[in-house]
Order: structure tokens, then C-alpha cells, then sequence
């Protein structure tokens, strides 16, 4: 397939990893101004992942539970009340971070997140257990990625349902990372060696929009929607914004 084939059969964008500088302390944006650049290039909808307490978050970690996850979505509410106001779906989501590794939490609402405290002490096999029980879906985020919070690879097949193979801020030249195309390579042969679904996201941080995502044949209009695509076998792409991919990360355009 051309990428005009694909963009035809595929027509509805999603960015499935981002962040905000309300919740993520290396966001450069605000979600206001991360909706609008998201509904400029011609997305349909996002879901805000900023960091958890256990990764870089903007958010004082010494507030009370409840007040802290109150501040933690401020950059979701905002995204989503732009998104509302000029037609970009909005969905709540988090990257949560243990000591290097980071997961990717979706379908857990803010409300499900403030009701339940005990996911700040949770371990990985933990955590996918709680968010199992609330009905949501946990991904390993740019699982062969090394930087100086991440010392080395850590996997974890048996806690998460799947691993983001395609993460633009590898591939994409609009990062000036295209160095670590390595980390995507290794992770679509960890994900097929495991039988994990693959997704992708931008992993964007400002409003240089890098164009990474899922494209699908119909709207995502619920976390729930995003979740049976992946976990069901649904039928998407997998874009780094410059090239397409089928979901176990095989090449069909650039």
C-alpha cells in the first residue's frame, strides 16, 4: 500500500503517548496548546499520558492522595475542554515509571486512579493486577530504551498486554533522534517473540508535532474502543510520522 492508500483505509489518527507541562515536569506545552497543535495536524483524538510519581511529574509528590492526582490530570482537563470546544477527542491515561522502566495506563479513569491509593506503592505485577481489576490495559512504553534515568532494559511480558514498538521519538527527524531507530527495531522482534499487540505513539512533549500514532479504519470514541483494537487482534497502523507499519511492525510505506 502507498501512504495515500493507507491514509484513505486509515483515516482516523490517534496519538496514544504524549505529555502536558501540567503533569510532566519535561512537558513544554500546556493541554490546551498540545489539543490544538494535535487538532491542527489532523488527528482525531489523544490520550494524555503524563508522568506519574514515579517518573518525571510536575506535581509536588508530598500533596495528599487526592489532591495530588486532582493536579495530576489538570493538564487532561484542560486538553479535553479545548478538544470539546474544537472537535479533538480527549481521553485520560498516565506513564508510570519504576526506576527506568515505564508502562503506558490506559482505561483507568481519574476518579478509579483517586479511589484507589494503593497504586503508589504498587509493584509492576501489582499494578497490571489493580488495573486489570478496574478494566483498563497496561503497555510497556519504549521497552529497549536507555538514557540516563533508565540504566538498562528491564521486560516485563507477563504484567503488561503490550509494547509500544513504534515511538516517534526514535525514528522521527523532528526529534534529531533518528540514532535510536535501534530501539524500535528490537522491540517489534521482542513483541513478536512474545506475542504481545504493538502500538505506537509520538512520546511528544511540545507542539513540534512529530505525527506518531495509530490510524484506524473507524473512530476511537471510548479508552475502551482503544483497548479491544489492541487486545481483540483489531486492524490499525503503526506510524512514527514519516513511515507506516502493520501492527506487528512490518513496513508498508515511507
Amino acid at each position: 500500500m502507498s501512504i495515500e492508500e493507507i491514509l484513505k483505509a486509515y483515516p482516523y489518527k490517534y496519538e496514544t503517548h504524549m505529555h502536558t507541562s501540567q503533569g510532566s515536569k519535561c512537558g513544554k506545552a500546556t493541554g490546551r496548546d498540545m489539543a490544538r497543535c494535535y487538532k491542527e495536524n489532523g488527528y482525531t483524538g489523544v490520550f494524555i499520558t503524563d508522568h506519574n510519581w514515579g517518573g518525571n511529574t510536575a506535581v509536588d509528590r508530598s500533596l495528599p492522595w487526592e489532591e495530588w492526582v486532582d493536579n495530576f490530570f489538570a493538564g487532561y482537563r484542560e486538553a479535553k475542554a479545548e478538544g470539546d470546544a474544537i472537535g479533538l477527542k480527549v481521553f485520560p491515561a498516565w506513564e508510570a515509571g519504576y526506576h527506568g522502566p515505564e508502562f503506558l495506563i490506559y482505561g483507568v479513569t481519574p476518579e478509579e486512579m483517586k479511589a484507589h491509593p494503593e497504586f503508589l506503592e504498587a509493584t509492576v505485577e501489582e499494578q497490571y493486577k489493580l488495573v486489570h481489576s478496574l478494566g483498563g490495559m497496561v503497555i510497556q512504553a519504549h521497552p529497549f530504551r536507555t538514557a540516563d534515568y533508565i540504566a538498562g532494559v528491564e521486560l516485563f511480558p507477563d504484567w503488561c498486554d503490550g509494547a509500544e514498538i513504534i515511538n516517534a521519538s526514535h525514528s522521527n527527524a523532528l526529534d534529531g533522534n533518528t540514532d535510536r531507530v535501534h530501539c524500535d527495531t528490537e522491540a517489534i522482534a521482542y513483541a513478536k517473540e512474545k506475542h504481545l499487540p504493538g502500538t505506537a505513539g509520538s512520546d511528544q512533549h511540545s507542539t513540534a508535532a512529530f505525527g506518531g500514532g495509530m490510524l484506524f479504519k473507524k473512530p476511537i470514541e471510548t479508552p475502551l474502543d482503544y483497548m479491544d483494537m489492541v487486545m481483540n487482534g483489531g486492524d490499525y497502523i503503526l506510524t512514527n510520522g514519516r513511515q507506516y507499519f502493520d501492527k506487528e511492525g512490518n513496513l508498508l510505506a515511507e
